[in-house]
């Protein structure tokens, strides 16, 4: 490709300053561009972190409900919700993803299990196989 560009630059079709400027143009947008696309979808995120944390606190009403005599499971689940339901009301998406990051650079090894098996999951439902 560099002969090519060679050629057509000795020939005087392309102006190889050009060809730079018109590359880093385009690279600047894309950087942009992709910037724009995770504020945004920060920004969505964080709307939508109200509604999720009612939704847990709501998961976590109906376990109490239905646990009464059943286990302590169902009450530690239940339990469990409900403090993930004050964390994501209580924390932003920035907050969020650098406690991620801190999890997983203090276990490596579970991280990365439970990234294969999301992974496994997420293959599976979009495999579109009936197996």
């Amino acid at each position: 490709m560099p002969g090519n560009l060679n050629a057509l630059s000795k020939s005087g079709l392309v102006d190889p300053a050009t060809v730079g400027h018109k590359v880093s143009d385009v690279a600047g947008q894309v950087k942009d561009r992709v910037a724009e696309f995770g504020r945004a979808t920060a920004d969505k995120i964080n709307e939508n972190r109200d509604t999720a944390a009612s939704g847990l606190d709501k998961a976590a009403a109906a376990l109490h409900g239905s646990a009464e005599g059943v286990s302590h499971l169902a009450h530690a689940t239940a339990d469990k919700l409900s403090n993930t339901a004050d964390y994501v009301r209580g924390h932003d998406v920035n907050k969020m993803m650098s406690d991620v990051g801190k999890l997983v650079k203090n276990n490596p090894v579970p991280s990365l299990l439970a990234a294969a098996v999301i992974g496994f999951l997420v293959g599976r439902a979009f495999s579109g196989r009936d197996s």
